[in-house]
């Protein structure tokens, strides 16, 4: 009489063992890549901060190891950290493959905000050429309500932090009703360099007066500038978009020939060479 052999009895739990060990290599693998993924954003954050605020200099030769340890995290993150804050003009690459922090002069500071202008200019044009949805109309009123609610009594009354959110907000929301997936690419590299953000000179203006009156200039245009791209005025909104850039330029004049203390405390004007 034939007999199975014993060790053919023990496949079936053979191939199910190897399954659940392929299973928990997956669950684990799916583990670790969020927490990787964390660890990498917290070292991205971290280092654009450092950066921001003058800890490493224009012109300081980022080292793997160092940084590593710095940043408490290996060094394939890290190149990778380094890789992102190139894309975002923070850190220029080096022939031989390195990063060095980059610096950036008083025109290329000018440059970046005229470009933010420009394409915030023509994704308003667009918005107003090709309509903004019922919806996306509520939703632009709703964020500009917000902004309005920052403003005390007074001219220097002004919720800087409440108005930084809702302004990036409203900007960023506005660039989506151009419709445009190019636009809205290029207008978030473009703002990605602090000095030409929609929400520059916010952070650590507390108490620059000329600052914080600006801003009912910038909310005024605000208003104009919704009300052309309900009532459809490409031209006209593409006007206001650009013109409400250049508050930008008068804050980074001011700050550079009026104060130039200021350079110290507002994120990354301390990039700026003489």
């Amino acid at each position: 009489m034939y007999t199975r052999p014993l060790a053919s009895l023990s496949e079936p739990a053979k191939l199910s063992s190897d399954r659940a060990a392929a299973r928990r290599l997956c669950i684990g693998a799916d583990v670790e890549e969020p927490s990787r993924n964390t660890h990498t954003m917290r070292a991205l954050m971290e280092l654009r901060k450092r950066i921001l605020s003058g800890d490493y200099p224009g012109g300081t030769r980022l080292f793997e190891v160092p940084l590593a340890e710095t940043l408490q995290i290996s060094r394939t993150p890290v190149r990778e950290v380094m890789s992102r804050l190139a894309e975002e003009g923070l850190l220029d690459r080096l022939a031989n493959g390195g990063f060095v922090v980059r610096s950036f002069t008083y025109a290329d500071a000018v440059d970046a905000i005229e470009l933010r202008g420009v394409l915030e200019g023509t994704a308003a044009r667009l918005a107003a050429e090709r309509g903004v949805s019922q919806a996306g109309l509520d939703q632009l009123r709703e964020l500009l309500a917000r902004l309005e609610d920052c403003f005390g009594s007074s001219s220097d009354d002004v919720d800087l932090e409440a108005y930084s959110e809702a302004n990036a907000r409203f900007h960023a929301t506005l660039v989506e009703m151009s419709g445009s997936t190019v636009i809205q690419r290029e207008v978030d590299r473009a703002t990605r360099l602090p000095f030409a953000s929609p929400s520059a000179f916010l952070s650590g203006s507390t108490q620059v007066a000329a600052f914080r009156q600006s801003l009912h200039i910038a909310q005024d245009q605000h208003r104009n500038l919704l009300a052309a791209v309900a009532s459809r005025e490409g031209a006209r909104a593409e006007f206001i978009a650009r013109e409400h850039a250049r508050i930008a330029r008068k804050n980074l004049e001011y700050a550079v020939y009026e104060d130039p203390e200021l350079m110290l405390t507002l994120p990354g004007l301390v990039l700026l060479n003489s």
